[in-house]
C-alpha cells in the first residue's frame, strides 16, 4: 500500500518540540498515559461488542502487553482493543485538532510548577505524544474492529508523519517506541529494563480493570521469554473497604479516572445495600479545571454494571452543579445494554443521583467543620459553580447554604455562612444585608456601604455573578429577608442613627424643592431624586428600585443575548455633604439656574463611576469636569 506523507499543524509541532525537549521532570508518565489509552481501547470495545451482536471483534482474551527488545532498544504497548480505522488516526493522531492542542499549550505557559505541568500531559488528551519524551521514533500499527485493513502511523516528532494502510494489522492498537539512551541526569530512565516498567506499572496503573502483561523478558536460561506475567492487581478499590487501601492507591485512581497530576483534595466512598445495590468512589478535586464553565465541559461520572466498564460520562448521576465531581459508580441490577435516554428515566438512577449528591454535600460540612484550610481551596475552586444549586435544586437548599460561606465588612480574610451571619446580628436588624459585584474591592468600598459600616452593620460581599440570580430564587433565611443594600428604600434609624424622626421631616423639607427640580433635570436617567439614610462620606449614589434588575444583572443578560429594557433608577443625596448643603443654598438664592444644571449632572456621574459604571457621554463629562477645576486655580 502507497505511504502518505503529511506536515503536523503549527500547534502539533510546538507540542511535540515540548515533548521531545523534555520540560517534564517525570518522564515515566508516558507509560500512565499509553495504558491508560489501551485501557480505554478495552472497556470501548467491551461495550461495543455488548451493544452489537454482530459485531466481528474477539472479546475472549482482553489484555495489555508491554513487549521488551532490548536488542533493538524498542517497547511497544498493545492492546486487542477498539482500534482505530486510517480516517480516525488521520484525524485523531496526525492533526490532533479536538485535542485541545493551543489550550494546552496556554495552561502549560501557565503552570506554576512541574507537578502542574506533567498533569497538562493526559488532562488535553495529548497522552499520545508524551512518548516523544523517551523516543526518537513513534510507530503506531491500528486496526478497528470488525474492520479487515489496519493503519500503520509513524513520526520522528521533526513535523511531519507518515500513514499507510495495511492488511496484515491484528485488531487493537500497538503504539512502539524506539528509545532513547537512557541518561539519568535528564531523567532518562532504561524503560527496557522490566523492575522499571513493573515499578511504574505498579504505581500507576495497579487497579486497571485489565491485565497488563510483560512479555518479552527472558526466562532464567537467558535463551526462551519467560511466561507473560501480570503487572497489575486488577482490584476495584471502590469494592474493598476502606481499611484495605492507602491513600496512594485512591490518588492513583483519581489520576487515571480525571488525567489531573495532583492529587484530591477530598475521597468520598459510599456503599449501598438492599433493594438496589451500587458502590461509589467519589473524589473532589484540589483545583477547578480550565474549562469547568464553558459549555464543552466534559462533566459524570465512569459507570459500571458489575465490574463492566459501561459509560465514561454518566451525567445522570450527580446534578450539574456537582460537575467537577470524579469518581466510579458499580451498579449491581442495571441493564448491561443501557443508553443515556434510559439512565434520565430510570428510578434507581434518580435514586443513586439524590443519595451521591447528600454525600457529597455531607463531606463538604465535614470539611468545613474540621478542617478550614482544606475548605478554604474547596470554597475557593468550586464555589461559584457550587452556588448554582441554590438556583436549581430546592430539595438540597438547605445543606447547600450550610456549606456556602461568603466575604464580609466584618473582616478582610474572613468568611461567614449565612448561619453564622444570622447569629451576631445586631440588636433590631431584621434583613441579611447584602451587596454584589465585579470585584471585592469595588464594593467594599462602595458608598453604599458607608453607613453601614459607620453603625457597624456586617453587609456580605458577594461576587460572583451567580450572586445575582440565587439571592433573589433563595429570598429569606431563618425567616431574615436578603436584601440589597443598593435596591429599595433602608431605613438605619433603628440601628444606630441618631436623628429624630423631626430633624429628618425638617430636612426632607429643606431639600424638597432642590430634589423636585433635580428629577425634572435628570429625568432622562433617573426616576427619583430623593435624600439618602445609608451615605456618611460619599455626596451620591445611585439605587435600583426594590423590583428593578441591578445594572450587572442587566448585563448578564445581554451578555446571553437577551434584550432588556434600560432601568431608569434612583438618584440618592447626602444631606450632610458640603456638596450637596452647597448645591441647595445656590438652588434657593439663584434664579439663573444653567449652571447648577451642570452641577446635577456632574453628581449623577459621580454617582454612577462611584458604582463602577461610566457616564453616558464621557467626553463631555471630562470637558466639564476641566472646566471646573480650571476655574478654581
Amino acid at each position: 500500500m502507497p505511504t502518505e506523507t503529511f506536515e503536523f499543524q503549527v500547534e502539533a509541532r510546538q507540542l511535540l518540540q515540548l515533548m521531545i525537549h523534555s520540560i517534564y521532570s517525570n518522564k515515566d508518565v508516558f507509560l500512565r498515559e499509553l495504558v491508560s489509552n489501551a485501557s480505554d481501547a478495552l472497556d470501548k470495545l467491551r461495550l461495543a461488542a455488548l451493544r452489537d451482536d454482530s459485531l466481528d471483534a474477539d472479546v475472549s482474551d482482553l489484555h495489555i502487553e508491554l513487549e521488551i527488545d532490548k536488542d533493538a532498544r524498542t517497547l511497544t504497548v498493545r492492546d486487542n482493543g477498539i482500534g482505530m480505522s486510517y480516517d480516525e488516526v488521520g484525524r485523531l493522531i496526525g492533526t490532533i485538532a479536538n485535542s485541545g492542542t493551543a489550550a494546552f499549550l496556554q495552561e502549560l505557559k501557565e503552570a506554576k510548577d512541574a507537578a502542574g505541568a506533567e498533569g497538562l500531559i493526559g488532562q488535553f488528551g495529548v497522552g499520545f505524544y508524551s512518548g516523544f519524551m523517551v523516543a526518537d521514533e513513534v510507530t503506531l500499527l491500528t486496526r478497528r474492529a470488525g474492520e479487515k485493513k489496519g493503519t500503520r502511523w509513524a513520526s520522528r516528532g521533526e513535523g511531519t508523519y507518515t500513514l499507510q494502510e495495511v492488511d496484515d494489522a491484528p485488531q487493537g492498537t500497538s503504539v512502539t517506541l524506539h528509545l532513547k539512551p537512557a541518561d539519568s541526569d535528564n531523567q532518562l530512565h532504561e524503560y527496557t529494563s522490566p523492575w522499571k516498567l513493573k515499578e511504574i506499572v505498579k504505581r500507576y496503573s495497579d487497579f486497571i480493570t485489565w491485565p497488563v502483561k510483560l512479555v518479552g523478558e527472558t526466562g532464567n536460561e537467558g535463551d526462551e521469554p519467560a511466561e507473560p506475567e501480570t503487572l497489575n492487581s486488577m482490584k476495584a478499590l471502590w469494592a474493598r473497604s476502606r481499611d484495605e487501601v492507602s491513600e496512594d492507591e485512591y490518588h492513583e485512581l483519581y489520576k487515571h479516572i480525571s488525567h489531573d497530576w495532583r492529587d484530591p483534595l477530598e475521597t468520598v466512598q459510599l456503599q449501598a445495600e438492599g433493594t438496589f445495590e451500587y458502590q461509589a468512589l467519589l473524589f473532589v478535586p484540589s483545583h477547578a479545571p480550565h474549562d469547568l464553565f464553558t459549555q464543552n465541559y466534559q462533566r459524570g461520572l465512569q459507570l459500571y454494571v458489575k465490574r463492566v466498564f459501561i459509560m465514561d460520562d454518566c451525567e445522570a448521576l450527580l446534578p450539574p452543579y456537582l460537575r467537577f465531581v470524579k469518581g466510579v459508580v458499580d451498579a449491581q441490577d442495571l441493564s448491561l445494554n443501557v443508553s443515556r435516554e434510559i439512565l434520565q428515566q430510570d428510578r434507581h438512577i434518580l435514586m443513586m443521583q439524590r443519595r451521591l449528591t447528600k454525600k457529597v454535600l455531607a463531606s463538604v460540612k465535614s470539611m468545613r467543620a474540621d478542617d478550614a484550610e482544606r475548605y478554604g481551596t474547596f470554597w475557593r475552586e468550586f464555589g461559584a459553580v457550587l452556588k448554582e444549586g441554590l438556583i436549581t435544586d430546592s430539595d438540597n437548599r438547605d445543606a447547600l447554604l450550610a456549606v456556602s460561606s461568603f466575604a464580609t465588612t466584618h473582616g478582610e480574610d474572613e468568611s461567614v455562612t449565612l448561619e453564622q451571619y444570622v447569629a451576631r446580628m445586631r440588636d433590631g436588624q431584621e434583613d441579611i444585608y447584602y451587596i454584589t459585584g465585579e470585584s471585592r474591592q469595588s464594593i467594599d468600598n462602595s458608598p453604599h456601604v458607608e453607613a453601614f459600616r459607620e453603625r457597624g452593620i456586617e453587609v456580605l460581599l458577594l461576587t460572583d455573578p451567580v450572586d445575582e440570580v440565587w439571592v433573589d430564587v433563595v429570598g429569606e433565611f431563618q425567616g431574615k429577608r436578603l436584601q440589597s443594600i443598593t435596591k429599595g428604600e433602608i431605613d438605619l434609624g433603628a440601628q444606630g442613627d441618631e436623628k429624630s424622626e423631626d430633624e429628618r421631616e425638617k430636612q426632607a423639607e429643606q431639600y424638597a424643592d432642590l430634589l423636585g427640580w433635580m428629577t425634572e433635570q435628570l429625568a432622562d436617567d433617573v426616576k427619583e431624586v430623593r435624600l439618602s439614610s445609608r451615605l456618611t462620606v460619599s455626596p451620591a449614589c445611585i439605587v435600583a428600585g426594590a423590583e428593578d434588575l441591578t445594572p450587572a444583572l442587566e448585563n448578564m443578560y445581554r451578555a446571553m443575548g437577551q434584550e432588556v429594557p434600560h432601568t431608569k433608577r434612583i438618584l440618592e443625596l447626602n444631606p450632610a455633604h458640603e456638596l450637596v448643603k452647597g448645591l441647595n443654598q445656590a438652588y434657593g438664592e439663584r434664579e439663573d439656574r444653567a449652571g447648577l444644571t451642570e452641577t446635577a449632572e456632574l453628581l449623577y456621574s459621580l454617582a454612577v463611576l462611584a458604582e463602577g459604571g461610566r457616564p453616558a457621554d464621557p467626553a463631555h463629562f471630562v470637558k466639564v469636569v476641566a472646566d471646573r477645576l480650571g476655574r478654581t486655580l
